[in-house]
């Protein structure tokens, strides 16, 4: 399989979100938010390892999307877990821009995905 910055970036994210999830449940006993972060922050990377082999242009683009979504969710997650104080600003902040640049990279891959799939 041919590696890709997808790939590799979502999957150094995913082995983050183990790691903060762990913290959660061990220090802070912290269960419920902890486990929904985990689920969507190693969703975004499985997705996009599932598009590599897609049965059709569609169904990649579908894959992609589902990565931007789990993404999306993921960041909602940082962002409630850091507002009730259970992740520190700095660590927050790296997850955080982490999870924006996968976004940023997602959704120009679903663009340019797009307008492949209207060339003859």
């Amino acid at each position: 399989m041919k590696e890709n910055i997808l790939v590799e970036k979502s999957f150094q994210f995913a082995k983050d979100i183990i790691s903060i999830y762990k913290v959660l449940i061990e220090n802070k006993k912290e269960y419920i938010m902890s486990k929904q972060l985990l689920r969507s922050g190693t969703s975004i990377g499985a997705s996009i390892r599932e598009s590599q082999f897609g049965q059709s242009k569609p169904d990649f683009i579908n894959k992609l999307s589902i990565s931007l979504k789990e993404a999306s969710e993921t960041e909602y997650w940082l962002l409630l877990l850091h507002d009730a104080s259970y992740i520190q600003t700095g660590i927050f902040e790296k997850l955080r821009r982490e999870c924006k640049s996968l976004m940023n990279l997602l959704a120009a891959s679903i663009i340019t995905a797009k307008a492949n799939l209207k060339k003859p």
